[in-house]
């Protein structure tokens, strides 16, 4: 057998002209665009291109786009200062701080700054909670973009097995939260779990997100699971073996053009939202 490509390009760009859509009408009605601040400490490369991509978007589907670049000695109160007076613009509808910041910033106390109504990259406390309790708030934005591409090619979860591998706050955490909440069997798999390929291979649903170029091996993949790889590794490579995973998987993500391009396209839907809710 051979997997049913995901087309995260595909999916995103349907979600981004619904965007792009809803921005015209919104500008039209309020006098204003949505407006997206972004915060970027630093000069790391690869913040830049993904600022970029994200100004970039933004502009296509009509929205306004502030860019905040600090020092990389900014301190973590300078930033939280920052982030402080963007919470309180009622001119900004979303805050999106680019991740990581440098090491001596304390990126949590920064991520608090963020008004939890404007945190469309959610990544606040509050919004992990609202993942957690299905209560109304944003969700992460890679989260929330794998939920989507789970609906659009029509990935059954109630019932079924879904094992996450990895647990950071803003990625492994909370899309495990999403697919609790959506009825399935999570299991959180990490650094010290013993014999990830025992767990790997009882999964109905795969959601690499670890960070560890082909840490999961293509043999452990159950014959017909869905493989979602949030990774992005130097080189282009994900998380998972992707060619020997792509013989025995149902559905799977390519990298790229899989999860990434619904990260983006979730942020710019939330910041629409977020707009909408304060007219």
């Amino acid at each position: 057998m051979s997997a049913h490509i995901i087309d995260g390009k595909a999916t995103a760009n349907e979600l981004l002209d619904e965007v792009a859509a809803g921005t015209s009408e919104f500008t039209s009605t309020a006098g204003r665009k949505p407006c997206l601040a972004t915060v970027l400490v630093g000069d790391d490369p690869a913040s830049h291109t993904y600022v970029k991509m994200k100004r970039n978007r933004s502009a296509k589907v009509g929205m306004e786009s502030r860019y905040v670049q600090l020092p990389g000695t900014t301190t973590t109160d300078e930033l939280v200062a920052e982030i402080t007076g963007l919470s309180a613009d009622p001119t900004v509808d979303g805050i999106l701080l680019q991740h990581p910041v440098p090491a001596h910033v304390d990126e949590r106390a920064a991520f608090e700054a963020i008004d939890p109504s404007k945190d469309v990259d959610g990544v606040t406390m509050h919004s992990f909670a609202a993942m957690a309790f299905g209560e109304p708030g944003f969700h992460s934005c890679t989260p929330g973009g794998i939920m989507r591409l789970i609906d659009a090619y029509d990935i059954p979860v109630a019932g079924a097995h879904a094992v996450v591998v990895g647990r950071s706050p803003i990625l492994g955490k909370p899309v495990g939260m999403l697919l609790l909440a959506r009825d399935a069997t999570v299991t959180y798999c990490h650094s010290k779990t013993a014999d990830l390929a025992a767990q790997v291979a009882e999964a109905d649903i795969v959601v690499a997100a670890v960070g560890r170029p082909e840490l999961i091996r293509g043999e452990w993949i159950k014959p017909g699971a869905a493989v979602l790889d949030a990774g992005y590794n130097p080189g282009n490579i994900g998380d998972v073996e992707y060619a020997t995973a792509a013989e025995r998987a149902g559905l799977i993500t390519p990298v790229p053009g899989g999860v990434g391009p619904m990260t983006i396209a979730v942020l710019l839907e939330q910041t629409l939202t977020s707009a909408r809710s304060r007219g």
